[in-house]
């Protein structure tokens, strides 16, 4: 079966009056064009179900989209109510038709029929830390590997949340995060003036690698950081050890190896640099992956579950995307065609 590459754009926060395509784009890896497949909606994230690649999933400013046919047509999936705002999905590890979807305001959602249909299954209550020009997003959502009732969130400008017992009810494992921002050299307030801590709670993405299932490592605005002790306290990896830019955007676990990890650095949420480092000891040591110069942030990675050489990126401006099909030795140029809005995630399948 063909391989296709999923992209969702969307609208930023920082400049409202950009003109431009969203939605969805769908492409076969390494034949045709781009197909406009979802164009209505801005898609925050773009889901391939990793049980069935037929199934494709679109978060959205109104809700969850779905595709039972690989990504050529999508329905309406059923919410609560419309209006909602979906920036993550999760599979869980011991049911494939049992799925969470992360929301803006904070909410969590469940599915128990495969993405058709949806439940609200917690609004967490959060210390109101600082605010900022858009809610609270649940941005990325995993399980620790052999005990899928232990779920682990990651929030823009809200930190990370825990729950042990499948969603129904979480914590708040961000406090450390916030007495790490003590540190002069972790202190960031850009959206608003409240508390230096904002870079801190700024968080996009969140994994476990599977060789070391205790230790959970955070991607945020202030670079990588690790918890050994379920989210009690935090651990500044040093990330800048081994990258001039710090920004952490994506972190992922590869497919096929659970030591290995691959991680989007950037300058800052809206900047022209940026490079994919990979660890093969997790998160131990890195060294750059990619051979490409971006001109936009690098707002995600998207990993082939079939083909472990086949990574892909996109760059926040300009539809840019690259991709390699042979492990990183050689890199392919796959931008989005016409004028498009900003990039915010990719997924593979």
């Amino acid at each position: 079966m063909d391989t296709h590459l999923f992209v969702g754009l969307a609208g930023y926060v920082g400049r409202p009056e950009e003109k431009g395509a969203v939605g969805v784009f769908r492409k076969s890896i390494t034949e045709g064009t781009w197909q406009h497949v979802l164009d209505f909606r801005d898609a925050h994230v773009v889901y391939v179900h990793p049980n069935s690649a037929n199934y494709i999933f679109a978060g959205t400013d109104d809700g969850i989209w779905r595709s039972t046919d690989k990504g050529l047509t999508f329905e309406k999936a059923n919410l609560p109510r419309d209006g909602i705002g979906i920036w993550s999905f999760l599979t869980s590890e011991d049911d494939p038709d049992v799925m969470f979807a992360g929301g803006s305001p904070i909410e969590i959602f469940k599915s128990i029929d495969r993405g058709k249909n949806w439940t609200s299954l917690a609004v967490p209550i959060l210390e109101e830390r600082c605010s900022g020009p858009f809610s609270p997003r649940v941005m990325r959502m995993v399980q620790k590997p052999g005990k899928p009732d232990e779920i682990f969130a990651a929030m823009e400008i809200a930190g990370a949340l825990k729950t042990v017992n499948g969603g129904k009810t979480w914590k708040d494992v961000s406090d450390d995060l916030v007495q790490l921002s003590s540190l002069p050299h972790l202190q960031s307030s850009i959206v608003q003036k409240e508390t230096l801590a904002e870079g801190m709670l700024d968080a996009h993405a969140i994994t476990i690698c599977p060789s070391q299932p205790d230790e959970i490592f955070l991607a945020l605005r202030m670079g990588i950081f690790k918890s050994s002790n379920g989210g009690s306290t935090w651990e500044d990896i040093e990330i800048g050890r081994f990258s001039p830019t710090t920004y952490g955007r994506d972190i992922k676990v590869s497919p096929s190896d659970p030591s290995t990890m691959y991680v989007a650095l950037s300058v800052a949420a809206a900047s022209h640099e940026g490079g994919i480092y990979r660890s093969t000891d997790c998160g131990k040591s890195w060294s750059r992956f990619d051979k490409v110069k971006v001109n936009g942030t690098i707002m995600s990675i998207a990993l082939n579950a079939s083909n472990s050489d086949q990574v892909f990126i996109g760059a926040r401006y300009n539809g840019e995307i690259f991709g390699t099909l042979n492990g990183g030795e050689t890199w392919q140029e796959m931008s989005l065609p016409g004028k498009v809005k900003d990039i915010y995630s990719l997924a593979c399948g």
